[in-house]
This record gives structure tokens, C-alpha cells and sequence, in this order.
């Protein structure tokens, strides 16, 4: 709970799980390889952990770049990419909540990024999922959304 003006602010813990990653929504053309499905699972649960607007650059064993608290996604994106301690080729991302527009893709894509996962659920997810199949990118959608004020 958080005092704000003229009110409360009450936030249920985040306690969403997924047992098995594997079997999760691809909605790409191109399914996760077994490293990046090690991968995604640990950058979801680093995800889980930091302030949203959340994107979690990871490989399959360490946290490479994060970004967040931004009112923006692609500037989520862009902070995690700076703060980055290795290069990003070949990382995943993981975001708390969907990508509204295409530019957060073409950004990490840009950046090295080969697979992605994400709640899902924007009105844009078709134009998303497409510009990640532009980028011969995996993405898989988890129906869940983190969010940590």
C-alpha cells in the first residue's frame, strides 16, 4: 500500500507462476530454442522483481540489461540497452507487460535480441507479432502481466 494525494494506492503481490515455459503461446513463426527457453524463463522471473515498465535483457544464466520505471516501453528498452554489461547479441528480453507498438521490437531487434516473452493482450499484438517474424524473433505470450509500483 502507498499513501498518494487524495487517496491509496493497494497493490496485490505478484504471485503468478508458470510451471512449464515450454508450453506457453508461441505466437511467432519461429519457436524459442531450448536455450532461449532457459533464457526467457530466468529473464520472466528476473522480470517479476523490478518496477514496472519493466524490460529484462538476459542470457540463459545472467541479467545482462534492465530498464525500467519509464513512462514509455521502447524507453524502458532503450535504458536497459545502456545500463547493459555485455554485449546483447543473441539475448532475450522479458517484459512485465505487452509491447503497444512496434518500435520497442525494431528497437531490441536492433540491439540483438532473438526471442522475446510478454503477457500478450494489446490491440496491436498482430502488428507486433509481425514485426518480430520481420526479424525472424520468437515470441511467446504468458497471459500474464507483472506490475510493481
Amino acid at each position: 500500500m502507498r499513501k498518494i494525494q487524495g487517496g491509496l494506492l493497494a497493490q496485490e503481490r505478484d504471485t503468478g507462476m508458470i510451471g512449464d515455459f515450454k508450453s506457453l503461446k508461441v505466437v511467432t513463426k519461429r519457436k524459442p530454442t531450448d536455450d532461449e527457453y532457459t533464457a526467457l524463463e530466468f529473464a520472466w522471473k528476473v522480470c517479476k522483481h523490478v518496477k514496472s515498465n519493466a524490460i529484462v535483457y538476459t542470457s540463459k544464466d545472467q541479467a545482462l540489461g534492465i530498464g525500467v520505471g519509464q513512462t514509455s516501453r521502447v524507453d524502458s528498452a532503450k535504458l536497459g540497452a545502456m545500463k547493459a554489461i555485455k554485449a546483447l547479441k543473441n539475448s532475450v528480453v522479458a517484459s512485465d507487460a505487452f509491447f503497444p507498438n512496434r518500435d520497442g521490437i525494431d528497437f531490441i531487434a536492433k540491439v540483438g535480441v532473438t526471442a522475446v516473452i510478454q503477457p500478450g493482450g494489446s490491440i496491436k499484438d498482430n502488428d507486433v507479432i509481425a514485426v518480430a517474424d520481420e526479424y525472424n524473433m520468437a515470441m511467446v505470450f504468458t497471459g500474464i502481466r507483472h506490475f510493481r509500483h
